[in-house]
């Protein structure tokens, strides 16, 4: 099994090879079909638009947060497509790696001009 470090490893450069295909200026839906094409040829196990369930008080608050992807079931991925990373974009990751219980997550931002400036990896 891989550990995070890999994981992550693997995932950017998947995250790369995308955007040096595609370039920043698309929808952050592009990105993300794409990416999940470059993991499947790589055959790394991922899903996508994972529901994340939240409860409050003891009631299920529906609808839940969806996380745009779980990579090997160990690694939580926010795509983005903005001008920059935010302090909001890093609270959203940080408050989904608590709500699924995982230790490490990525923010690719695929609106760089450069891939490497838009990736911020996050460790609980």
């Amino acid at each position: 099994m891989l550990i995070e470090k890999d994981i992550t490893a693997k995932i950017i450069d998947s995250s790369m090879e995308v955007h040096k295909a595609l370039g920043p200026g698309l929808l952050e839906s592009a990105y993300e079909k794409c990416l999940n094409i470059e993991l499947k040829l790589r055959e790394i196990a991922f899903r996508t638009q994972v529901e994340i369930p939240l409860t409050y008080k003891g009631t299920k608050v529906k609808p839940g947060y969806r996380i745009d992807m779980l990579v090997e079931d160990r690694v939580v991925i926010e795509l983005k497509a903005v001008e920059s990373i935010l302090p909001i974009h890093e609270a959203q990751l940080l408050t989904y790696l608590k709500l699924t219980k995982k230790r490490v997550g990525l923010i690719l931002n695929f609106n760089s001009t450069v891939m490497k400036k838009g990736i911020k990896r996050m460790v609980l």
